[in-house]
């Protein structure tokens, strides 16, 4: 069936009522008058827009402004039972899931522990993840049919061509052909999984360190290494859904990651970028001592510095990032004297001098940003009064 067509009252009904819904998304409760005056809308117009979205069940009048002469205002607010989404991170040793509704108010948690090598767990992902959505709804009173949208973040990254999850060999139960399919069936909507890097990306650009840019680079240093590449606000994705996969980067003076050897989470072993900078890495330059003892020690943090500019260097020189934002367990450990230290060896290495930052996202920033993914999804779907 075709769509409405452009320009006629219904599609300009449809932009007028998503602009109010947008603007009460990011302003929080308005008055009809204060939402004509930000949208440009005749208070005629305003009014119409709030009676077509009350009556359909995406906002509702949440109180009244007092404090100017005439009568008190009504404040209008997007209606939080509207629509509801779940977002989940996988990790080597469980899944974590959160409940939202469309404010992006959590309503609900579950860890489900699972060990992704075990002979028990690598043939039930999709029970676990099934476990961990219904742990996460049991608070809510809600079921699988009332999400609108379902991401989950993980380690490597779906193959548009094959639809297999690549870069994540310490995920052997992600590899299915038939992943994508099994998910669906046992959440019952489809789901979406997203490259854990990239979506810690999303977490910066809403709420963290990338806030005002659109050409950055997120730098994952963690039990695995990887990079998310925005450019244009757009995550880089590449023509196998791997582009970012810089622990597998050849550097001078370490052993090459042949046949994909670095691992995105693995021991630090094998090669690439990840066998220099990665926790097991910096603990082995400090004798196995732990990650913050490791990087209080001057001559760690000198060398993990000089390690991270050097592979930081090749991917600004092809890249030309604004920002490089460092995250994970390495770059908070080092904290702020890891960053001056590496903007410093940075220094003659590429010809272009990004800004450098420590990520500031507060709690985990991989399932923040699947959150995010998940509430722009569904307001594109619940959103639309076309």
């Amino acid at each position: 069936m075709a769509g409405p067509t452009p320009g006629t009252p219904r599609v300009l009904r449809a932009m007028n009522d998503r602009a109010a819904l947008d603007l009460l998304v990011t302003q929080g409760p308005l008055t009809r008058t204060r939402i004509g005056e930000l949208t440009g809308l005749s208070k005629p117009t305003a009014s119409q827009v709030l009676a077509r979205l009350e009556e359909a069940g995406l906002v509702r009048s949440t109180g009244s402004q007092s404090g100017r002469p005439g009568p008190n205002a009504v404040l209008y607010g997007i209606d939080p039972a509207a629509g509801h989404v779940a977002a989940l991170s996988a990790g080597p040793t469980g899944i974590d899931a959160v409940v939202a509704d469309i404010t992006g108010t959590v309503v609900g948690a579950c860890r489900v522990e699972a060990d992704a090598v075990a002979e028990d767990v690598r043939h039930r992902t999709a029970q676990l993840v099934a476990e961990a959505v219904d742990g996460a709804l049991r608070p809510t009173g809600l079921g699988h049919a009332d999400l609108a949208a379902v991401v989950v973040g993980t380690p490597g990254a779906i193959d548009p061509r094959t639809g297999q999850l690549r870069y994540a060999p310490h995920l052997p139960g992600w590899h299915s052909r038939t992943l994508l399919a099994d998910l669906a069936e046992v959440v019952g909507r489809p789901v979406v999984i997203e490259n854990d890097v990239n979506l810690a990306a999303v977490a910066e650009s809403y709420a963290g360190a990338a806030q005002d840019h659109d050409h950055f680079v997120l730098a994952w240093l963690d039990e695995g290494v990887g990079a998310a590449i925005v450019l244009g606000g757009a995550l880089l994705r590449g023509a196998t859904g791997g582009a970012g996969e810089i622990g597998y980067m050849p550097l001078p003076g370490a052993p090459l990651a042949r046949g994909g050897a670095a691992g995105r989470a693995g021991s630090g072993a094998g090669g690439g970028f990840q066998s220099q900078v990665s926790c097991p890495a910096v603990r082995g330059l400090a004798g196995g001592r732990p990650l913050a003892e490791a990087l209080a020690d001057e001559a760690v943090l000198a060398e993990v510095a000089r390690r991270l500019a050097t592979g930081l260097a090749a991917v600004v020189a092809v890249v030309d990032p604004e920002l490089v934002v460092l995250s994970g367990q390495v770059a908070l450990a080092g904290g702020e004297e890891l960053r001056e230290r590496v903007e410093a060896e940075m220094t003659g290495l590429a010809l272009s001098r990004p800004l450098l930052r420590i990520s500031d996202i507060e709690g985990d920033p991989i399932l923040t940003g699947a959150l995010r993914t998940a509430l722009a999804q569904a307001r594109d779907s619940v959103f639309d009064t076309a």
